[in-house]
């Protein structure tokens, strides 16, 4: 176990992108302590920052899988999809602890309700490091994260904007269609989960062109 910590984890350790990470984390908790510092006491206002303060960090998740080095580690013993995992291992601690400060900094009284509220969070951190693995997955490029970053937030946008409402995703919470949203937000949450599995495996191509390597 110590080798393995030495010769995984911690080099793993030295190139998450904890710089991008933190000022994202910290941007959203600013976003969601904005009623508390304002004496805001609109919950529906609180419900739309602390969803932005959701997707402020999810767009600093998705860093999460750039690499510089990414082309020195392909040609390692450890398969891709171990990287893959052992850097969202490494990050979950600490976005379970982003998103309960979050939640603490919304004023109990405008507080959504916590399990809603943490699953379409979920869903959007998910969504987040499964577009940063399909980009690994399809391109060349060590560093997916402003690509992946723009998309989720134009994606946002416009599901936010043009999503037809009988499939609404963002609602209130005195919605009549708060119940149905959230089972759509546990579909979405399934599915980027599975997507990113997905796109974690090594393409077979390269999986072959290894093994020949190895021969």
């Amino acid at each position: 176990m110590p080798r393995l910590t030495r010769e995984l984890v911690l080099p793993v350790c030295r190139t998450l992108p904890l710089g991008v990470v933190g000022t994202a984390g910290g941007a959203g908790l600013l976003l969601a302590a904005l009623p508390r510092m304002t004496g805001e006491t609109g919950e529906r206002l609180s419900l739309h920052l602390l969803r932005a303060a959701v997707l402020a960090f999810a767009m600093g998740l998705v860093f999460l899988l750039d690499d510089p080095a990414r082309h020195t580690t392909a040609t390692v013993p450890t398969p891709r999809p171990v990287r893959v995992a052992l850097r969202v291992a490494l990050a979950v601690p600490a976005t379970a602890a982003w998103w309960v400060l979050a939640l603490l900094l919304v004023p109990p009284d405008l507080r959504p309700p916590v399990a809603d509220i943490t699953l379409e969070a979920g869903a959007a951190f998910a969504l987040a490091v499964a577009g940063a693995a399909v980009t690994v997955r399809c391109s060349e490029t060590p560093r997916p994260g402003p690509r992946v970053a723009a998309g989720l937030l134009t994606s946002a946008v416009l599901v936010m904007l043009f999503w037809p409402g009988r499939w609404a995703l963002f609602v209130p919470v005195e919605d009549d269609r708060w119940p149905a949203a959230h089972d759509r937000w546990a579909v979405v949450l399934v599915g980027a989960v599975l997507g990113g599995a997905l796109a974690a495996v090594e393409p077979l191509r390269r999986r072959r062109w290894r093994l020949a390597a190895g021969g």
